[in-house]
This record gives C-alpha cells, sequence and structure tokens, in this order.
C-alpha cells in the first residue's frame, strides 16, 4: 500500500543544514509574496497570510475578491508552493486555477471553520467527505472498478483507501490520512484530488497510462 502525504509540509531544508529562525522568517516571507505577485497576474484585488496549523506547519491563505466584492480563498502548504514556485511549471496559472474554480459558486466562498467536536468531525466526513471522494475516483476512471472507502492503517489511524482490484500483482491501492483530507476541505481545496494522484501514481508505476 503507498501512503501519500506528500502535499502536507515535509521537512522543507534537511539538505540545506539547519534553519535558523532568521532564515525561516526570510523564507515563510519569500513564499507568501510569490504567491502574491502570481495571484495579482490574474485578478485584481488580493490578500494573503500566513496561518500556523499544528499538524503542518505554516499554511498560506490567499483571499481573492471578484468584481462583485465577493470574497474567495484558498490555503496552500508551504512545501506544494516552494515545490512550484521552483519548478517553474506556471504556478500562476496553477493557483489562479483553484480560484477560478471557487468563483463557479457565486457570493463568495470562505474557508469553512474546523469540526469543534469528534461528532461535527464524523458527520464531515460520513456527509461530505466519503460521498465526494468515492464519486470523485469511480467517476474519474468509468467503468473500470475501483475500490474505494475507510480503512485503518496502523502508523496513520483512519485514512481513505481507493484502488484498483482488476490489478492483482504489486500496489494496487494508496490511502490518504482522513485528517489530511479534512484539513484540504477546511482550506477550500478538493480532498478527491489527492486521491487522483495517488490512483495516477499507481497506474503509471504498472505501466497502465
Amino acid at each position: 500500500m503507498k501512503m501519500s502525504n506528500q502535499t502536507a509540509n515535509e521537512e522543507v531544508n534537511s539538505k540545506d543544514g539547519e534553519m535558523t529562525e532568521e532564515k525561516w522568517v526570510e523564507l515563510l516571507k519569500a513564499v507568501h509574496h510569490n504567491g502574491l505577485v502570481s495571484l495579482k497576474m490574474h485578478f485584481d484585488d488580493v490578500e494573503g497570510q500566513v496561518l500556523n496549523l499544528e499538524a503542518y506547519g505554516p499554511v498560506f491563505v490567499f483571499h481573492v475578491k471578484d468584481e462583485f466584492d465577493s470574497v474567495y480563498s484558498c490555503g496552500f502548504f508551504l512545501r506544494e508552493l516552494i515545490d512550484r514556485f521552483q519548478s517553474g511549471n506556471d504556478p500562476a496559472v496553477w493557483m489562479a486555477s483553484f480560484f477560478v474554480d471557487l468563483m463557479k459558486i457565486k457570493g463568495g466562498k470562505p474557508l469553512s471553520q474546523p469540526a469543534s467536536s469528534e461528532e461535527e468531525a464524523k458527520a464531515i466526513i460520513d456527509k461530505v467527505l466519503v460521498p465526494h471522494c468515492i464519486k470523485t475516483v469511480r467517476e474519474e476512471f468509468a467503468p473500470e472498478q475501483i475500490h474505494a472507502g475507510l480503512a485503518w492503517n496502523e502508523t496513520h489511524g483512519p485514512v481513505f483507501e481507493t484502488g484498483f482490484p482488476a490489478i492483482t500483482e504489486g500496489n494496487n491501492v494508496c490511502a490518504i490520512p482522513l485528517h489530511l483530507m479534512l484539513t484540504h476541505l477546511q482550506l477550500n481545496r478538493d480532498p478527491g484530488e489527492l486521491l487522483l494522484q495517488g490512483l495516477y501514481d499507481i497506474r503509471s508505476n504498472h505501466g497502465m497510462d
């Protein structure tokens, strides 16, 4: 089984030696600035803030206003922004695409509040997260049979697991920790994208694409 946690913030600079507090502050400032500059290439009214999530470290949240003054918010992990900015793979278009999708919802889309209790978290998982993710992976690979649902991993705890029953040799399943998927939902990101990425990786590894 492949555990997928690649969009969270892993150690950013292990290969560059010790990260001093001063260097860390400079890095956060630079990433925040680059995010603003990228989005201002596509939108007129952009603001940004840096949140610190206990499980994932710095998360950059940007707020974009449309022509009706409706505000759309979306969050990005430090690691994925650094990777995107360093790749030269048009980070401005990539970042803007999330807001273009959000703007299909008229009237704005602020960040949702994290669940305030275990019952609330369970309701979000059962009524929103699981149905959305099952629909996403099955529609993407129809009419192929796809396994999808909740599972338990000894290292990561509760996960959403999906895979290809038709693949009988080697790795045929990817699993994403539920807390990471809930964080994506909270940041107005589609948790189904994590699963699709994992499934396409599996297909690629088996020479299916």
